[in-house]
Parts: C-alpha cells; sequence; structure tokens
C-alpha cells in the first residue's frame, strides 16, 4: 500500500534541520554517481504550463516526479515517490510546503558551503511565499546577528520582519531600498519573482555570498552583469539545467562576461571537489533552479516518518 501525505501532516513531520540534511545528502549521491537528476521540463497548457521534473536515487532507494501547473488560477504541487528496486509507488506527497522549505535548504547548504565562517548579517530582498524558509535555512548554518529585509510593500516589508523577528529570535529590520538591504549585509538573498535585476554589484563588499533563488526562468533576471562579474566564484545547483533556465547566467554567458567553464555544480562544492570560497574577501554567487533530487532526498525522509508515526491515509497501488 502507498501512502498519501497531505500539506498538514508534511508541516507535522518536516523541520528545517532534517531537509538541511536530506539536500545535502542528495548532493552527496549526486557527486557519488548514486542519484541522478532530470532537468524540469514545461508544457504548454494553454493558460500556462505543467511542470515536471524527475530524479533517480539508487543510493537513497528512491526515485521520481515533482509535478505541477503554473498559471490559470493556484497551483497544485505533488511529489510521487518508487522504489528503486521494486519499482512500487511509495507515496504520493502533497508538496507546496515541502517545496518551500527544501529550497531554502538548498540556499542554506550553499551558504554552508560558500559564505564567511564569521558572516553575521543577511539581507534578503523578497518578503513573499519562500522567503521565510530562506531566511530560516541561513540562520541554520550561520550565526546571523542581523538580518534586513526589503520588498516594494512597506506594509508587507513590514509584517515579514515583525513576525520573522518573533519566529527566529532575531533582529530582523525592514529598510526602505534593496541597496540599503544589501550594502552591509555579508550574505544576501535575491528571492522575488522580478523580471529585471533587483541586485546589483555595485552594492556588493568584498566577502559576500549571494543566493540569488527566486527565478528558474531564462527570460528573468534577478541579479544584474555586475554581481557575475565581481564573483570569484559562481556556483549552480546544476549547472546543465542553469544553461536552459538560468536566465542571471544565461545572458552574461551570451554577452562574454563569463563562461560556463566558470559555473560549478553545487554537488562538486558539497563533495570537497570545489572549492566554495578559496579566499576570505572572495564574492560567490550560488544560483537555485530546484532540482528533483531535493524533493526525493527530502521526501524520502517525509515518507519513513509517516510510516513511523502512523501519519497517511493507505491507499492501493499496482503490485
Amino acid at each position: 500500500m502507498a501512502l498519501y501525505i497531505t500539506e498538514g501532516e508534511v508541516s507535522q513531520l518536516l523541520t528545517m534541520d532534517i531537509a538541511l540534511e536530506a539536500v545535502e545528502d542528495g548532493f552527496l549521491h549526486l557527486s557519488r554517481g548514486s542519484a541522478f537528476n532530470f532537468p524540469r521540463h514545461r508544457l504548454p497548457t494553454g493558460q500556462g504550463s505543467y511542470n515536471f521534473m524527475s530524479a533517480s536515487a539508487p543510493g537513497l532507494g528512491v526515485m521520481g516526479t515533482k509535478s505541477y501547473s503554473v498559471g490559470g488560477g493556484s497551483s497544485h504541487f505533488y511529489v510521487h515517490l518508487y522504489g528503486s528496486s521494486s519499482g512500487r509507488l511509495l507515496a504520493v506527497i502533497e508538496a507546496s510546503g515541502m517545496g518551500q522549505t527544501r529550497t531554502g535548504a538548498a540556499s542554506g547548504v550553499a551558504t554552508k558551503y560558500m559564505a564567511r565562517e564569521d558572516a553575521d548579517s543577511l539581507g534578503v530582498i523578497g518578503t513573499g511565499y519562500q522567503a521565510s524558509a530562506q531566511l530560516e535555512a541561513i540562520c541554520k548554518v550561520r550565526n546571523i546577528k542581523s538580518v534586513r529585509v526589503y520588498s516594494r510593500s512597506r506594509d508587507k516589508r513590514s509584517l515579514f520582519a515583525e513576525s520573522m523577528s518573533l519566529r527566529l529570535e532575531t533582529p530582523v529590520t525592514a529598510v526602505d531600498s534593496a541597496q540599503a538591504c544589501v550594502s552591509e549585509s555579508s550574505i544576501v538573498v535575491a528571492i522575488t519573482s522580478a523580471k529585471s535585476p533587483v541586485l546589483e554589484g555595485e552594492w556588493l563588499s568584498a566577502g559576500t555570498h549571494i543566493n540569488a533563488a527566486g527565478n528558474n526562468h531564462w527570460m528573468k533576471q534577478e541579479v544584474d552583469y555586475a554581481v557575475v562579474q565581481r564573483a570569484s566564484v559562481i556556483v549552480a545547483d546544476d549547472v546543465e539545467g542553469a544553461k536552459v533556465e538560468c536566465g542571471d547566467l544565461v545572458y552574461p554567458v551570451d554577452r562574454g562576461i563569463t563562461t560556463w567553464d566558470h559555473v560549478r555544480n553545487l554537488s562538486d562544492v558539497v563533495a570537497g571537489v570545489v572549492d566554495g570560497r578559496p579566499h576570505s574577501d572572495d564574492i560567490t554567487l550560488f544560483e537555485s533552479q530546484g532540482l528533483a533530487i531535493e524533493d526525493l532526498a527530502v521526501g524520502i525522509r517525509v515518507y519513513n516518518m509517516a510510516k513511523e508515526q502512523g501519519l497517511g491515509k493507505e491507499v492501493s497501488s499496482p503490485s
């Protein structure tokens, strides 16, 4: 019997600590050749797109897909998990909240390996659905003492700062410009749906680490060319996927500002093949598009915990 696991049950089971551990483990399996990722595909629906991505992780005993729709109303995210040996359906997981947490965890893992050890100030551009998980994950991997946040809506950024200050017991301050958010921050997150850059390279101090995590479309850019030009280390969650989806890198490469040879996989950084921060004053950039292996690595943890705790609804599946 397979398990159907709801959003509410996922929220009972999944913590950021578990997601950070699972996502890092997923990237280690990619580096060892015991996991394989298939990039996102988008099929037109007339009102938007149907998106699906998949991975196989024999090292984790799981394979599966994540699928969701965009446009034409609300989006619903689902992860289907199969046993990699048996081929049997293990679970169907409602994955909106799980996706939010794993996206934050990916930035947390990148920050762990790419930010300065003494980095203690964080600037977050964007206060939407994904922003809270970004902030929480980074606070888990670095001793963050102060956070600045900016978004276009004064009311939204003020409410976000107030709620996250209470939630994380860390001072979070709303500021009036993206530059003010960034200029005194040793770690920066761009987590927006912007089509044009919200982060400019001239604002950055030496030693800053950037997580650009908001966009996964080649027609959109969150960071300007100067950010890419100033970055000594550029890492993508998957370089081949970034060549298709990452506008932040596609356009600079086309203009000769950088090359794809300069962009490395996060799996290589996690495995120690690539140094995520060779020098303390390097500016480092992580480009996050989102991978199915992240969903599977977190999803199998959720499935195993649900079984242990008697959560999820059993549904029949083919033998």
